[in-house]
């Protein structure tokens, strides 16, 4: 996985059967880390947040531990140099086409809880690719990929999914604005056609 110093690198883990509650825990050199929630059972996802801070190839271990036993696993950070710590190009933009859909959403999908009042933290990620952009966002119900494709109209399309926290591994919702320089209203579309058949990262 690529990353930047002070991007949220996101991990999800759950359980695959078993009774009780596994104990999550997680540790990676020259980062920040926070896992919530610390134990899960079936059904239920924790989340581990990776904030690096050097430069560099970084390795992310991962503890779950139940009734005395333990599984690790491993994963491993390229953290480039292409931007200096703090640095966020691409919040702004990505707010905007975030706020186009957030009111179609308040009216189409009440459900979602999704309104003007959510509040949202962003991050880059895939740092590394161009002319489709990525970013995340994420609320406390809800984890929202935001790209867009960087090209004139008609093809200036941007795209998003939803991901229930803490619930799902995968996005369950993909929604689609044809042309950004447009006035269309979002549509439903299929995951394989966000690129969302699995979360970014």
């Amino acid at each position: 996985m690529s990353a930047i110093p002070g991007q949220m690198c996101v991990f999800l883990v759950s359980v695959d059967g078993g009774i009780g509650e596994v104990k999550i825990s997680a540790a990676a050199p020259s980062s920040s880390i926070t896992v919530e929630p610390k134990t899960i059972s079936t059904k239920q996802v924790a989340e581990i947040t990776v904030i690096p801070h050097e430069f560099g190839t970084q390795e992310l271990t991962v503890r779950g531990s139940r009734v005395g036993f333990q599984t690790i696993k491993t994963a491993t950070l390229e953290v480039l140099e292409l931007v200096v710590d703090g640095e966020d190009p691409l919040a702004a933009y990505a707010t905007v086409i975030r706020d186009r859909f957030v009111p179609w959403l308040a009216a189409n999908h009440p459900e979602f809880g999704i309104t003007n009042e959510t509040e949202w933290t962003g991050t880059i990620v895939r740092p590394n690719i161009l002319v489709v952009m990525f970013y995340l966002f994420f609320s406390e119900e809800w984890e929202m990929g935001v790209s867009w494709h960087v090209m004139v109209p008609p093809h200036d399309w941007a795209r998003i999914y939803l991901r229930h926290r803490y619930t799902e591994v995968h996005p369950s919702y993909t929604f689609e604005i044809s042309s950004l320089s447009e006035s269309i209203v979002p549509h439903a579309i299929d995951p394989a056609d966000a690129f969302a058949e699995s979360v970014w990262r």
